[in-house]
């Protein structure tokens, strides 16, 4: 059993960016998982047929980079859009109708914080995920026979609940494919397996819920945790996430 589990590539589960280097990230593939609401919006906008999302981690090269590519500028700090950006993030304002064949440039809190840490720290692969891409992310990790990093956005370099959710939720379908002596990785798979079936009632207890529910994003937040509902692949080629699906 021992030389079997030698041969599986390892999986690891970074609860939040601070800790980010204290993981071995180069040769990796990292998820990027922010599940209110970055990951679920650029699944969903990829999923609706954008030609591209360019994640950027600051508003003014949000603008900057949108008046060169004649991009949709999009993103929020706290829930809110923010000024001199022209659209949020909210998976709802992304339905075909608006989005096909565009660009999307877009700036959040926490998870295009993380998305460019991961490619500093030289990892092999990023892709995005969160619930309504899930199996997509499954099927990519099992193919890949590489090692993983499952990396949580949390909220402003603390834990979140939710994201370490969707973290546990990818490790109960991978698990026998991965070498996984992880502790955040048993603890995020166990509190998935609790969870799984009383996800929209659970988030509800959140800190997260709370402070965008605040704003009136209820709806937003029960789209995040429903599984497979836009089942794209974010990934990171050439300075852009594109659909790999």
């Amino acid at each position: 059993m021992s030389s079997e589990n030698n041969k599986k590539p390892s999986l690891h589960t970074v609860l939040t960016p601070q800790l980010l280097d204290l993981y071995e990230i180069k040769d990796s593939i990292v998820v990027i998982i922010d599940v209110f609401r970055a990951t679920s919006t650029m699944a969903t906008a990829l999923y609706n047929g954008a030609k591209k999302i360019i994640p950027v981690d600051s508003p003014e090269a949000c603008i900057e980079i949108g008046n060169a590519t004649g991009g949709i500028t999009a993103g929020e700090r706290d829930g809110k859009i923010i000024p001199g950006l022209s659209y949020g993030n909210s998976p709802s304002e992304y339905p075909r109708s608006f989005i096909e064949n565009k660009t999307l440039v877009i700036t959040t809190t926490n998870g295009t914080k993380l998305l460019h840490m991961a490619l500093r720290s030289g990892a092999k692969e990023v892709i995005t995920g969160s619930f309504p891409n899930l199996s997509n992310v499954v099927n990519y990790l099992k193919a890949q026979n590489a090692p993983v990093i499952l990396g949580c956005s949390g909220w402003k370099n603390r834990f979140n609940i939710e994201d370490t959710l969707f973290a546990g939720a990818i490790i109960e379908a991978v698990k026998d494919q991965f070498t996984i002596h992880c502790d955040s990785s048993f603890m995020a798979n166990q509190l998935y397996m609790q969870q799984k079936d009383n996800l929209p009632e659970y988030i509800k207890t959140l800190t997260h819920w709370h402070r965008l529910a605040a704003y009136g994003l209820e709806a937003d937040m029960l789209y995040c945790v429903t599984q497979d509902i836009a089942p794209s692949l974010p990934i990171f080629r050439d300075g852009a996430l594109i659909n790999g699906i």
